[in-house]
């Protein structure tokens, strides 16, 4: 039985939900599972949770790499000896450095970047990180992908070694689509339980590009009277967003289960910057709720071949994002024969069950026969 360790940073967000979803799924398969995190945040608590026989292990680690990095490195390498694993899972740039520079290569590693580095970045920060990606190849046995754009994205950065792509999956039992107008009256307050509603669910940060979608609003607005639009989410840009949006806008903050809000949802929109294979639009579809969102990597592959030209869109253009949701907004009938194609889509080709099952081919690839003896872990 191996003994696979996750190292993640972040603990929220996209990567919190597929790491636990993985490591869930793989303890219940009869893996022995840790994962090695910060202490706070949605992460440990899911782990926490979930009756999954799941170890977690707290890592002090920043989300950014910064003057700590050192001494992260240090703890990292501490768990890791103490953890003993067969196999080493980083999600995300910054665990997927510090494991790296842990490791060098001592124990097979996987890397998952969950969107490259460079992508968040610019100027000599984007270069540095390309630099480091390419150097750290040669301590990684495979690289990740959850969408053939990333995978090539990163083949043009110079990045070579052993890729395989495994797109994102969701929670097809969890998120389905249940009694949309129970969840809009549960969510949202008398007359607007009957407007038109547009649902935005992610952190808010540059990455996500809520504030394109503000400046698209007001022209959606104009063109569908009373129609609302909700924010769900928190982070570093809730004061500036809030500061440039109207009345027919709702920040709903953080929300540890957004399924409520996508079934009460007429459209869900994702305006993102950049993405590796956004979580958020396949649970929307999951939900059989129509989706926009911006031609980025992973997103043309995320959406049902049929529904593209309505749900994608440039980046960066307020008019083009404005014109696809006014038109969803319009038309019932297709916006309810997309939210079946994209349940469908989502069930053929993003069930989490699928993702984990194409990540344990991988780590039988890279592992072979699994080993049946292993030291007593010491953590706790």
């Amino acid at each position: 039985m191996p003994r696979i360790l996750h190292v993640s940073q972040p603990v929220d967000g996209g990567v919190a939900r597929v790491v636990t979803d993985l490591a869930v799924a793989q303890a219940a398969a009869g893996m022995d599972v840790h994962v090695a995190c910060p202490g706070e945040g949605p992460l440990p608590r899911a782990l926490a949770a979930a009756d999954g026989g799941v170890r977690g292990h707290p890592w002090a680690a920043s989300r950014s790499p910064g003057p700590r990095l050192r001494v992260e490195v240090a703890e990292l390498r501490r768990v890791v000896d103490a953890v003993g694993p067969t196999l080493v899972h980083a999600h995300s740039a910054k665990a997927g450095l510090a494991a790296r520079i842990a490791l060098r290569g001592r124990i097979p590693t996987v890397f998952q970047p969950h969107a490259w580095s460079f992508e968040a970045v610019g100027g000599s920060t984007a270069l540095l990180a390309r630099l480091w990606e390419r150097r750290a190849a040669r301590w990684t046995d495979r690289i990740v992908c959850v969408s053939e754009a990333e995978r090539a994205r990163g083949r043009r950065a110079g990045i070579t070694g052993s890729y395989t792509v495994v797109h994102n999956g969701v929670d097809v039992d969890h998120f389905s689509p249940r009694a949309p107008r129970e969840a809009r009256d549960r969510l949202l307050p008398g007359p607007f339980a009957r407007a038109p509603l547009v649902v935005c669910v992610g952190r808010l940060c540059r990455q996500k590009g809520q504030d394109v979608l503000l400046r698209a609003w007001a022209s959606v607005t104009a063109r569908v009277p009373g129609a609302r639009l909700v924010l769900v989410g928190d982070g570093p840009d809730a004061a500036r967003l809030r500061e440039g949006a109207d009345a027919s806008v709702t920040f709903a903050g953080a929300a540890g289960d957004a399924a409520d809000w996508y079934r009460a949802a007429d459209v869900v929109v994702l305006p993102s910057r950049w993405e590796g294979m956004a979580l958020a639009p396949l649970e929307a579809m999951a939900c059989a709720r129509p989706v926009v969102v911006t031609d980025v990597d992973g997103a043309r592959e995320s959406l049902p071949r049929a529904g593209r030209a309505h749900g994608l869109v440039p980046p960066e253009d307020p008019a083009a994002l404005a014109r696809a949701l006014v038109a969803l907004l319009r038309d019932g009938d297709l916006r309810d024969a997309l939210g079946r194609r994209g349940r469908r889509h989502v069930l053929d080709h993003h069930d989490a069950r699928r993702a984990a099952d194409a990540i344990d081919v991988v780590y039988r690839e890279l592992l072979g026969v699994a080993p049946t003896k292993y030291r007593e872990c010491t953590t706790t």
